[in-house]
């Protein structure tokens, strides 16, 4: 899931994206991947909490829509159940999450 939160002083979007451990069960880590980071899969790692949920902030630009994927442990690739809309995606045969800002 994932927190929109509109900032005054900068013309941006700051997106906290949580994935609870209920969705991804026991996990070693969780990338975030999409279009802010050019679906780089060694990147967007995002924080582990001590209650086995990942976190991570991305400050995204304003009026575009971005569509990403959560990839858990290397091995498996997760939408967001929150997200705006699913557009398919040309390379898993699956659907990819989409933010709108």
């Amino acid at each position: 899931m994932f927190k929109k939160q509109y900032l005054k002083t900068k013309n941006v979007c700051r997106v906290r994206f949580k994935l609870q451990k209920e969705v991804i069960g026991p996990a070693e880590k969780v990338n975030l991947v999409g279009d802010f980071n050019n679906w780089d899969e060694s990147a967007g790692a995002m924080k582990k909490l001590k209650n086995g949920d990942f976190s991570t902030v991305l400050d995204l630009d304003l009026e575009r829509s971005y569509q990403f994927r959560y990839l858990v442990d290397d091995t498996r690739w997760i939408n967001d159940e929150s997200a705006d809309i699913y557009l398919p995606s040309p390379f898993q045969g699956e659907d990819n999450s989409v933010i709108t800002i």
